[in-house]
């Protein structure tokens, strides 16, 4: 199984971790503690408190799970929750209904699966995403799942950095068609080679949306392996001193960078990088450190699967659903004969993102069968079966659709990236969730005639589902006390990252089915030679869809 597993270490940890919580729980229920006092320690471990009850949020780094971590979600869904969990933009997963007094006992559940919460909130590290076809996309220069192992045990309770300005988010790619949305985090490495063939990093700095959205820059185009912590160690560090800790609005590294402009932010890292001297020396990154993590995620021992193609023709030739299916939800492999698949939380008409606990089970099971045991969770709010032989795909189809888990919609319109929004998170101002399961309902009759089309929806100027990013973006506001929606077109978040274009007034609930329909209907008559959304808006710009919606007022 190609992922990393828990030493001795990381187990003590957990386990006097969970004792810690458990007694600022004792404490806080018996009136020790004020909320004031116990809020720190627990979005120390990933519990919020939202508008109907708390909400628990657990990491999973670089979006990877073993069979037996997703069984232990499966058990807190059930056990402890509504039966289900929701899958976040950030590789995590969410539980919006649990009792307070059961937190301990939860945390320590997932303690025996090697899954905690720890910095899934506050003001330090946030959890380390990466593309989640690591390890087995065609396209990849190397599994980055290692490097973001490494950076994910550099971060955890860094002493320096436990308590920076605000937020950070660190994601790394290792293919040219970015599938990890690097633009939009706060630092973004990507695994590159140079002219002479040696492996380093592009570091990219002061990316975000929210309140700003701002895509990020390259402060160096190539990093070798070897210095990569202690570079990231200098881009952390002039973000700790110069960053401002006197505004919540201002106080991202998007908002430094775009402050000193990119030349100087540069000046500054590469002054303190210089100037680290004997610490660089302890934060090289040997060889041998990298062979031993790269160990941890060897891949599986595939079979000699050469006849597969032939047994997965007929079967595509003989079930038009089934060649679907595999049409958008399954990618290319880089071992001959596999096959990577998508599994789509996206069934119109359902919540986007959320996976019952019976669903979590059955995905294992198949991942033990199929997948080597590996499952993966995408920023999109999907999961992803990895390593799967292309000849079991039919019968994987089958199962999947037994469960509501087939729809053939990977990267089409009714695919939407969706925040919980007011159903239950207290920052909200306005729903998501029945916004997506209108578009969704109504856009899957005509999506294989539009194609490709990312859409995404936020509840609130926090945009944790991306809307600016989104080939259609769309914000949930309150405006005079009723929701209202501001919608944007153009966004991206590949290689070829873009933030959208305001097209005009907020509308009601009532009217965003309708004016996402007139947006689709202009990129349909003016797209070329199977133009996708964003390329047929760079090359006809914002004017024709702001005219559109116009004529319809």
């Amino acid at each position: 199984m190609a992922l990393y597993r828990y030493d001795e270490f990381d187990r003590k940890f957990l386990e006097e971790r969970v004792a810690q919580y458990r007694d600022q729980v004792r404490r806080r229920l018996a009136g020790q503690l004020s909320e004031d006092e116990f809020r720190s320690l627990r979005l120390m471990n990933g519990l919020y408190l939202q508008l109907h009850a708390y909400m628990l949020r657990i990491s999973i780094p670089y979006g990877t799970l073993s069979s037996a971590q997703l069984r232990g979600l499966a058990h807190v869904a059930r056990r402890w929750d509504k039966g289900y969990g929701h899958f976040t933009t950030r590789q995590n997963i969410q539980y919006h209904w649990i009792r307070l007094e059961d937190t301990p006992d939860i945390l320590a559940h997932l303690a025996t699966v090697q899954l905690h919460g720890i910095q899934t909130s506050g003001n330090s590290f946030r959890n380390i995403t990466t593309d989640p076809f690591a390890g087995a996309a065609a396209d990849e220069i190397e599994d980055p799942r290692p490097y973001g192992e490494i950076v994910r045990q550099w971060s955890a309770l860094h002493p320096e950095f436990s308590f920076l300005p605000r937020k950070f988010k660190i994601v790394l790619n290792a293919a040219p068609d970015d599938r990890a949305a690097v633009k939009i985090h706060d630092l973004g490495l990507n695994l590159r080679r140079n002219e002479k063939g040696e492996l380093g990093f592009e570091v990219l700095v002061g990316g975000g949306l929210g309140r700003t959205p701002i895509l990020a820059q390259t402060v160096r185009d190539f990093v070798p392996r070897r210095d990569v912590l202690a570079y990231i160690t200098a881009c952390l560090r002039v973000y700790n001193q110069y960053g401002r800790r006197d505004n919540l609005f201002k106080s991202r590294v998007k908002i430094l960078v775009q402050s000193l402009g990119i030349e100087k932010y540069r000046q500054e890292v590469e002054a303190e990088y210089a100037a680290m001297g004997v610490e660089r020396e302890e934060l090289d990154l040997p060889d041998a450190v990298v062979a031993a993590m790269q160990a941890q995620f060897a891949a599986p021992s595939y079979p000699d699967a050469s006849g597969d193609e032939a047994e997965l023709n007929q079967a595509l030739a003989a079930e038009p659903d089934f060649a679907r299916w595999v049409k958008y939800n399954v990618k290319p492999h880089k071992a001959a004969g596999h096959a990577i698949v998508v599994v789509s939380l996206k069934q119109p008409g359902k919540v986007t993102g959320d996976c019952s606990a019976s669903q979590m089970e059955l995905l294992a099971e198949l991942a033990d069968r199929l997948s080597f045991g590996e499952i993966r969770i995408t920023h999109d709010q999907n999961m992803v079966l990895p390593h799967v032989r292309k000849a079991a795909l039919y019968d994987l189809w089958l199962q999947l659709g037994a469960a509501g888990l087939a729809t053939p919609n990977i990267g089409l319109a009714s695919d939407i990236i969706c925040c919980p929004g007011m159903d239950y998170c207290s920052l909200a101002t306005a729903r998501s969730i029945p916004i997506a399961q209108a578009l969704a309902t109504n856009l899957a009759q005509r999506e294989q005639e539009i194609g490709p089309l990312q859409i995404k929806i936020s509840g609130c100027i926090n945009a944790c589902g991306h809307h600016h990013v989104g080939h259609i973006g769309i914000l949930g506001l309150e405006k005079n006390g009723a929701e209202s929606y501001q919608i944007t077109v153009g966004g991206s978040d590949n290689a070829q990252a873009a933030l959208g274009g305001i097209v005009g007034p907020a509308v009601a609930a009532h009217e965003v089915t309708a004016t996402v329909d007139r947006l689709i209907d202009v990129y349909l008559r003016l797209r070329r030679d199977g133009e996708q959304f964003p390329d047929t808006y760079r090359r006809v710009g914002l004017a024709p869809f702001k005219e559109a919606l116009v004529v319809a007022r």
